[in-house]
């Protein structure tokens, strides 16, 4: 019997700038022993892997219409045991709604719910180190933008992620 095919990420690619800023957060922030993935913004959490090539066709003609995207910002919100910006993203949403609807039978109650688009850089530390970084961070906080260029479709592999493939955007 064939084991199944690890469950794929779905992640936003972020213009070069903002990603090394938000994964230099994250490499300062996130405990060490348990920051195995990049920053990313996910989309979807668990896609089923045997699913991949129509995933990968779906993916294909959906970034030949989408232009880049501006997503703004907007916040950092306390995760209780971590840290994460939050995002303004219409764009984003209108596509990750779509998206939704096409793999609707797919998705697991996390993918189901009502998507929040963020960038996690801290996680799974004690609650007063959380609230600490919150109040560092939000004191000079000004929003900004950020530019989604693509799609990156991961595997998951227990913890870490593998990259299979990227998607721009060309509308």
């Amino acid at each position: 019997m064939t084991a199944p095919e690890p469950a794929l990420i779905l992640t936003l690619a972020m213009d070069g700038a903002s990603f090394a800023h938000f994964d230099e957060l994250r490499r300062r922030h996130f405990p060490p022993e348990r920051n195995v993935v990049p920053a990313h913004i996910t989309l979807f959490h668990a896609l089923p892997g045997d699913q991949r090539s129509l995933i990968c066709r779906e993916l294909d003609a959906i970034c030949r219409s989408v232009p880049p995207m501006t997503l703004t910002v907007a916040g950092l919100r306390s995760l209780g045991r971590g840290t994460a910006f939050f995002l303004e993203a219409p764009r984003l949403r209108e596509l990750r709604d779509h998206l939704a609807d096409e793999w609707r039978d797919w998705l697991t109650p996390q993918d189901s719910q009502r998507y929040h688009p963020h960038v996690t850089i801290q996680n799974k530390v004690d609650p007063k180190e959380a609230k600490a970084l919150l109040a560092e961070l939000s004191a000079g906080f000004r929003p900004f933008e950020v530019r989604g260029e693509g799609l990156l479709l991961w595997r998951y592999l227990g913890g870490p992620w593998e990259r299979l493939r990227s998607f721009r955007f060309t509308g």
